[in-house]
């Protein structure tokens, strides 16, 4: 009987591992609310309503853990969720065209950044850029910000199934270039689709990976 490869291998491990259990774990408003799990942490940040909660239920196979709508700026606070105790999960509040008051945008970019600044058990955090538009002014802002704190990230493109072939192989190589000349950015750049489930295979794979990495 042939014995599966790393490739195989790795898929599976990702599949079980979003398969067990996961539950919502806190909503913090503020940096005294961020939760003390110990557990290593994937973000998932992006422009509003690129789909950032959508990718969290597809990646989980479930429908309904994460908040989704059509409104930007739903998603108001930083939303942690426990994946089989292995794994943290982190909803970041999205940026860009969200109508929300200026105010109200400036306190949720102040706890992001510190949130991003400090958290140690932070390993990686998955940029999520619409593949229909590409990387925004605003994605690049957060780039420089996660270049500068030394904090990974990996760009995920979404909504890849809106795309043609010619048009989303245009779309990852345009990210990959501009990810290049990131110093802190994974080079890989994955493209998805929640609701067609393209890719998700591979991001779990990913992510699966570093919740059996040692901490930093």
């Amino acid at each position: 009987m042939c014995q599966p490869g790393p490739l195989e291998d790795a898929l599976e491990r990702g599949r079980r591992l979003f398969a067990a259990e996961c539950h919502f774990l806190a909503a913090a408003a503020a940096v005294a609310q961020l939760p003390s799990t110990g557990l290593p942490e994937i973000a998932f940040a992006g422009r509003s309503n690129v789909g950032k909660s959508s990718l969290v239920n597809a990646l989980t196979g479930r429908r309904s853990l994460a908040r989704t709508s059509n409104t930007p700026g739903r998603t108001q606070a930083l939303i942690f969720f426990d994946l089989a105790g292995r794994l943290g999960l982190v909803d970041l509040p999205g940026y860009g065209y969200a109508k929300v008051s200026k105010t109200k945008a400036a306190a949720w970019t102040a706890l992001t950044c510190d949130y991003l600044a400090g958290r140690a058990t932070l390993r990686r955090l998955c940029l999520l850029v619409d593949a229909r538009h590409g990387l925004k002014a605003s994605d690049g802002a957060l780039m420089e910000l996660l270049d500068r704190a030394a904090v990974v990230y990996q760009v995920v493109l979404t909504k890849i199934d809106k795309l043609t072939p010619p048009a989303r192989a245009r779309a990852v190589a345009e990210a990959e270039a501009a990810v290049a000349r990131r110093a802190a950015a994974h080079p890989a750049v994955i493209a998805t689709s929640a609701r067609a489930g393209e890719g998700i295979p591979r991001l779990r794979a990913e992510l699966a990976a570093l919740a059996e990495e040692p901490g930093p």
